[in-house]
């Protein structure tokens, strides 16, 4: 059990939520919840005895507060996947930058004797070429050239090199597929918040999710025990876009590959949806990982599958059908009965 722990954006829904949760663990002394911005007054209020730390981790300080504080568990979860206002630099100076100088200030610390990281699955890439299903020990088939798949790879390859400079640090890098669940705010839940969804015509992408719940639980469990390793973190099961469109009673919208970048730079002047082109390359071609790894090894099985997290997001917020669903299953049954006419 750590002593004293340090979590990095604290105002983001994991950071914040995984630091109530430590810090309602007698065993902990204390937790240190480290951001740019204080959190939410409720999320706050969630906290309960978290000392809220305003820093920026890009800021060599950041070595004072761990080393001041004996601190000898660092969950760093201010990765983030979201460039937000102040645009795609801001967001690769935080991810990257921010990262190294957080690093670099483990390094110092001599009481440091756990590292927790959280990064994405979307360090596989997303091609045709991709396998069926990844596992933690492939490498992508097209390396990830921008946006928050790159970032991630960096930081990886950061943490890796880390641990060869500390070896005596225990390092747990969780690669979280996408999120979803009814109180977490992300790309994906506003694309399936939109009344009229837009894919890519002739493309059905396989999608894996992990509740947000769940999620938590893995980052609690890797900081307070000692399970060193990469592991892949996903709900079981898939759904394919066209299905989770259909369960959330969206209406999808085909366009055209050719028209896609157009509508990518709409909802990116609206900011109802981040479309980026790593986002839209896996609503073209999807991602499925391998969690044998994390069930055998780190010892959790996810409470909820791909498609109960998915179907808990949609009754969470209540999402209202564009369509009667009644009738889209009827409009596809007489699709299906004419198609097989046809053949």
């Amino acid at each position: 059990m750590p002593n004293v722990v340090l979590v990095t954006g604290v105002s983001s829904f994991l950071g914040g939520h995984l630091a109530a949760r430590l810090a309602a663990n007698p065993g902990i002394e204390r937790v240190l919840g480290v951001d740019t911005a204080p959190p939410r007054p409720d999320l706050r209020r969630r906290m309960g005895r978290t000392e809220f730390v305003r820093a920026d981790i890009r800021n060599p300080l950041i070595a004072k507060v761990i080393a001041g504080s004996g601190v000898d568990t660092v969950v760093h979860a201010a990765v983030n996947s979201q460039s937000g206002p102040a645009g795609r630099a801001a967001m690769k100076e935080l991810n990257v930058i921010g990262t190294m100088q957080l690093l670099a200030a483990c390094q110092k610390a001599p009481e440091l004797r756990r590292l927790v990281v959280k990064s994405t699955t979307a360090v596989y890439g997303a091609s045709p070429r991709d396998p069926a299903v990844f596992s933690e020990d492939m490498e992508p088939k097209d390396l990830p050239s921008s946006g928050y798949a790159k970032d991630a790879g960096e930081i990886e390859g950061y943490v890796r090199g880390f641990g060869r400079r500390r070896p005596d640090v225990d390092i747990t890098t969780l690669r979280f597929t996408h999120l979803i669940g009814p109180r977490i705010d992300a790309d994906l839940t506003r694309y399936f918040a939109l009344p009229l969804v837009p894919t890519v015509l002739g493309y059905d992408a396989r999608m894996q999710l992990l509740h947000s719940e769940d999620a938590l639980a893995v980052l609690e469990k890797a900081t307070t025990r000692a399970l060193p390793g990469v592991y892949n973190a996903g709900g079981d099961g898939v759904l394919m876009l066209s299905q989770a469109i259909r369960r959330a009673g969206r209406v999808a919208v085909p366009i055209p590959r050719a028209g896609v970048p157009a509508v990518s730079r709409f909802f990116r002047g609206t900011r109802l949806v981040d479309f980026s082109p790593e986002q839209m390359r896996f609503l073209n071609f999807g991602r499925v990982v391998d969690t044998t790894r994390l069930r055998e090894s780190f010892g959790f099985t996810p409470r909820w599958t791909t498609q109960q997290a998915f179907d808990d997001f949609v009754r969470g917020r209540d999402l209202q059908p564009v369509i009667d669903p009644e009738q889209v299953v009827a409009w596809e049954r007489g699709v299906g009965a004419l198609l097989a006419r046809l053949r």
